[in-house]
């Protein structure tokens, strides 16, 4: 039996304008891209992306979010490839929301996950940058009186070849914004590129080395108050009432505001308001969840592994033909906990109501969606709203959704004329996220006698995301999102069963980086590795075998294990772990070397990840990523792990919710980038996917026990 997800049509419209700003947002494309209706800029605008200026450099605008992944380079990059621009002289602003209002979309998405900021919208900014580079060069042919076909750009400059007469950018933008954009435009071919495929130095980065306020925690406006909030601890609790008599005439507070579920305190500071937040006291109705563990989820969730009755996503051959004739068979149960997305600065969300107009300086995944949040929760038009986008500490999916924008409007809205900003604290950041959902799987697969694998029954029970997001993509009780890196798997399997199980419980369940690529290669991956070892073959050999259909998959397989010396010997007590995985449009593959003591102390020594998404933008930020998603896949896979007791989440802060340190860093991270070109895929979440099993595998072959359950702490297990 497939539980359904139960959400009141209230809760429903939450979640779907927070997520996405309305349903219809995320599926829209942009209005033509060489757009220049009404535009509002102080220089010559030529495409709605970019702006020249008489001294030259030039502004490109940046629709996706900045959360350290490097989006504010590389997609400026792109435009400059094609724009032939001095890239030294090229600076980055964030698109205006009432701009993108009111010009229909002409920036097209805004929202930034799923790795694909890049290749979304590579095509369009390219177009972008190439229809201005051709106006630019109309405008120089014109006032030369020669045929633009003999006139080149380069570097900000356009010259004329038979004369050698040359006009920066800046000398002609003026003319050249007057000009109808082209319709059509050719797009250089990558080995074309100069700028594209090579190191550049990051454009924010000299702001964040010395300081400058990026970020939404940042932010300071005149006049402004500050509010700290207190949420109700259960989820789907509601609250009841508030005492303030103890806090009724302290210094500095302005106003206590109650919310459907949460009460925030607004101050002149925000140390005094969550002061005085602490010494209020709320009554919260628990509701029906007071009571829930871990373990009472787990077994709710774990009763979808024994259910006679779920539907079937993928049925190819029949398995139980094949497990009948076969001369091994393997079984297996896997685990993966509950995660929070820890980003490193809190939830919060500036707002400022004045009458019917609303201002929010936001760090949002979504920008539209803030924009559409702070529009319907302050009930006037979106064309009133302005979303100043700043910088990300941090997002991994979790700025997608709207929830604290939500209610620093409504506070705002209760404090009116006055901007106020809502931070909340770190311990209501880790008790209220959209968590990693809990999931379990059980394998069962069938050998012959020469070791080939014949057949492979999966059955998953997990939350589902899509549920609460967008329902409309379950058919047949069947979220194939969840079933990511199972259903799509690479292998060549001859038959093979996948049944999905949806188990919903009260716990608020959201994207988070890799999403449902983090906890299923994992599982799929270590199972792999145990069928290799019960047919008595390689663990890499064994995938070879089952991807020779699959040349991108087999590309990083190969890769990983040629720079890693897969096979070669290593110093006593080392050993080494290999997994693959496609997702996020890019492959990706892992190889891990430990060392394990009697006493389990963890030497991770080498970490090798190969990565082909297709084409590379910035080499140096491609690194980063994979650096990146190696922190992160460690801080889940060593210690991440969220619990409940009588319906609330246990930790509260890094001192229980551990996050990987710089110095605890594997020592030697290795990014093999083997861009093969012809796709355009994400590198901020698919190299993460490999790892987690990757070094389980590694484990398994140091000590011969095998890791079916995370974190690794639960197993004995920590860092040296």
């Amino acid at each position: 039996m497939t539980i359904p997800f139960r959400r009141s049509r209230r809760d429903f419209l939450k979640v779907s304008t927070a997520v996405g700003g309305g349903l219809a947002l995320e599926l829209c494309v942009p209005t033509p891209v060489l757009s220049q209706a009404a535009a509002k800029t102080k220089g010559p605008e030529l495409t709605a992306w970019i702006v020249v200026n008489p001294d030259n450099s030039v502004l490109i605008r940046v629709a996706r979010s900045e959360m350290g992944q490097g989006s504010s380079t590389g997609l400026p990059m792109l435009v400059a490839e094609e724009l032939e621009c001095d890239w030294t002289k090229v600076r980055t602003e964030f698109v205006s929301t009432a701009e993108q209002v009111r010009r229909n979309r002409v920036w097209g998405s805004m929202a930034t996950g799923g790795s694909r900021s890049i290749r979304d919208s590579q095509e369009y900014l390219r177009q972008a940058g190439a229809a201005a580079r051709e106006m630019l060069v109309a405008a120089a042919a014109q006032r030369w009186k020669v045929p633009a076909s003999e006139c080149d750009a380069e570097n900000g400059v356009i010259t004329h070849t038979p004369s050698r007469r040359k006009l920066r950018f800046g000398q002609v933008a003026q003319a050249a914004s007057k000009l109808e954009p082209p319709k059509d435009v050719k797009l250089k071919d990558p080995k074309e590129w100069n700028l594209v495929g090579k190191p550049a130095r990051r454009l924010d980065i000299p702001d964040k080395v010395t300081g400058k306020p990026l970020f939404g925690i940042d932010v300071q406006l005149p006049g402004m108050a500050y509010a700290a909030i207190a949420q109700c601890p259960v989820f789907r609790g509601r609250f009841v009432t508030v005492a303030d008599e103890r806090i009724k005439g302290l210094r500095g507070l302005i106003k206590v505001v109650k919310l459907e579920d949460a009460v925030a305190v607004v101050a002149d500071n925000w140390w005094r308001a969550n002061r005085m937040l602490k010494l209020l006291a709320i009554e919260w109705d628990a509701g029906a969840n007071g009571g829930a563990t871990t373990e009472s989820i787990r077994e709710f969730v774990r009763f979808g592994l024994e259910d006679s009755s779920v539907p079937v996503a993928r049925n190819d051959g029949d398995v139980e033909a094949a497990f009948s004739s076969a001369a091994k068979v393997v079984e297996a149960e896997y685990y993966a906990p509950f995660l929070n997305h820890a980003p490193l600065e809190p939830m919060n969300c500036t707002a400022l109501v004045k009458g019917d107009r609303v201002e929010v300086w936001a760090p949002t995944q979504n920008a539209e969606a803030t924009h559409a949040t702070a529009a319907a929760t302050a009930g006037v038009p979106l064309e009133n709203v302005e979303v100043h986008l700043t910088h990300l500490g941090g997002g991994f999916g979790r700025r997608g959704f709207q929830d604290y924008t939500r209610q620093a409007v409504a506070i705002a809205t209760a404090v009116e004329g006055r901007p106020v900003k809502l931070l909340w604290s770190r311990e209501e950041d880790m008790q209220h996220d959209y968590y990693r959902p809990m999931t379990l799987m059980r394998f069962k697969a069938a050998l012959d006698s020469s070791g080939k694998l014949t057949a492979w029954r999966v059955r998953d029970a997990s939350h589902s995301i899509m549920a609460g997001v967008r329902p409309q993509e379950i058919k047949e009780g069947i979220d194939r999102h969840a079933l990511g890196g199972i259903v799509d798997m690479p292998y060549e399997v001859p038959n093979l069963r996948i049944e999905f199980a949806m188990r919903n419980s009260h716990v608020p369940v959201g994207f988070m980086r890799t999403v449902f690529h983090s906890q299923n290669p994992f599982m799929r991956e270590c199972f792999v590795d145990e069928m290799a070892h019960a047919a008595g073959k390689d663990p890499y050999e064994f995938r070879r075998v089952m991807l020779q259909k699959k040349p991108k998959d087999l590309g990083v397989l190969d890769a990983a294990a040629r720079v890693s010396g897969w096979g070669s010997p290593l110093p006593a007590g080392a050993h080494r772990g290999i997994a693959v995985q496609d997702s996020h449009g890019s492959y990706a593959a892992a190889v891990f070397e430990v060392s394990v003591s009697a006493a389990g102390e963890l030497d991770i020594r080498r970490v090798v990840v190969a990565v082909d998404p297709g084409y590379v933008v910035n080499p140096d930020s491609a690194e980063a990523q994979v650096q990146s998603c190696v922190a992160y896949g460690l801080t889940s896979v060593l210690w991440g792990e969220i619990t409940l007791r009588e319906g609330r989440v246990e930790q509260s802060n890094f001192h229980d919710y551990r996050i990987m340190r710089i110095a605890e860093m594997p020592k030697r991270i290795e990014a093999v980038l083997v861009p093969s070109g012809g796709f355009w895929g994400g590198l901020g979440e698919t190299p993460l996917a490999p790892l987690a099993p990757a070094l389980a595998n590694a484990i398994f072959a140091a000590t011969g026990k095998r890791i079916r359950s995370l974190p690794l702490k639960n197993q004995g297990l920590r860092l040296a």
